[in-house]
């Protein structure tokens, strides 16, 4: 919501797009969905019924219904406008959990850079070590140009991966209606037989099937759910293979008007690569408590913020959340 198949890999999720998708040094590896979820998705995609009508008149001739694939393509007309448009900053907390450990931070954004404080470890609150170490990585972030110069281009790359799966969509899959209630309409998806993909990481976003749900007043995506209806192999499962049966779920919320953000990614997939270098990512991530960040926060402010408890009271987070 963005191929080479070299390892290590994991994982990922975009907050710019919204998108899901399988990282190792070289880029993304498996399949992103462009759902704009801070501002995809991933893409990172929608949902509608077959009587719903476009609202509008021409004249005084009523609007032709939409056809499934026709609502697509408005979707991800919306969804690329807005993240090309959306330059809005925000403050949340971000709860991660794996199968290894899990962790609770707040995030900071700001115009020079992102930063983040751990607050809970698997479950509990930082020894004085731990703080120690959070605080001295939270310095690098102000004080090494490099660190910097990494978060954009990473962001700058996720965010065209995620763009280019967008476009996809409307071809990638055959669309179908599934009902519309309380301003949601849902849509079926699944693999469009005669889609080519032209890349490793669309083979995989094309052998998805899945539903989407759109605000039915905005047309934009608020969930995105798939599943891997096939396994898809590379160099004939030499190089790699991504199983069957592997889902991912992204839900996006309207933290303030006409900016949606995702909220909710949960991945759950397996493979390997190489032969012997297996996949098996289990993560669930949710973020909450969303404030837009002030125009005159810096890095050094963030920072100086996340460490006296400001931010955290600013986010109404105690040392419990």
């Amino acid at each position: 919501m963005r191929c080479h198949l070299n390892y290590p890999m994991k994982v990922v999720t975009s907050k710019k797009m919204g998108r899901v998708g399988v990282r190792d040094s070289t880029g993304w590896k498996t399949f992103q969905t462009a759902v704009r979820a801070r501002r995809f998705f991933f893409g990172k995609a929608v949902a509608f019924l077959t009587c719903f009508l476009l609202t509008g008149f021409c004249g005084i001739a009523a609007a032709q219904p939409l056809s499934p694939r026709e609502l697509v393509n408005q979707v991800v007309a919306n969804e690329l406008e807005a993240n090309q448009n959306d330059h809005s900053l925000w403050m949340y907390r971000d709860a991660d959990t794996g199968p290894a450990k899990s962790i609770v931070k707040l995030v900071v954004e700001t115009p020079q850079g992102t930063v983040s404080k751990l607050i809970r470890l698997n479950g509990r609150p930082l020894t004085p070590q731990e703080q120690a170490d959070d605080q001295a990585r939270m310095e690098k972030v102000l004080n090494d140009p490099s660190e910097v110069a990494r978060q954009r281009k990473n962001s700058a790359h996720d965010d065209q991966q995620s763009i280019s799966l967008m476009k996809m969509l409307p071809n990638a899959f055959l669309w179908t209606y599934a009902g519309e209630s309380h301003g949601e309409i849902t849509l079926d998806f699944k693999p469009n037989p005669a889609f080519q993909p032209p890349t490793y990481a669309s083979r995989i976003f094309a052998a998805m099937a899945g539903k989407a749900v759109v605000d039915a007043q905005q047309k934009r995506v608020k969930v995105l759910s798939g599943t891997l209806i096939q396994s898809v192999e590379f160099a004939w499962g030499l190089f790699g293979k991504m199983d069957k049966g592997g889902t991912f779920r992204i839900v996006r919320s309207q933290v303030a008007p006409g900016i949606w953000e995702i909220t909710e990614t949960h991945v759950h997939i397996q493979g390997h690569m190489l032969i012997f270098k297996s996949i098996n990512q289990q993560d669930d991530e949710i973020t909450s408590d969303y404030k837009r960040t002030p125009s005159s926060m810096t890095l050094r402010k963030a920072i100086d913020q996340l460490k006296s408890g400001e931010i955290a009271k600013e986010l109404g987070i105690g040392p419990e959340k």
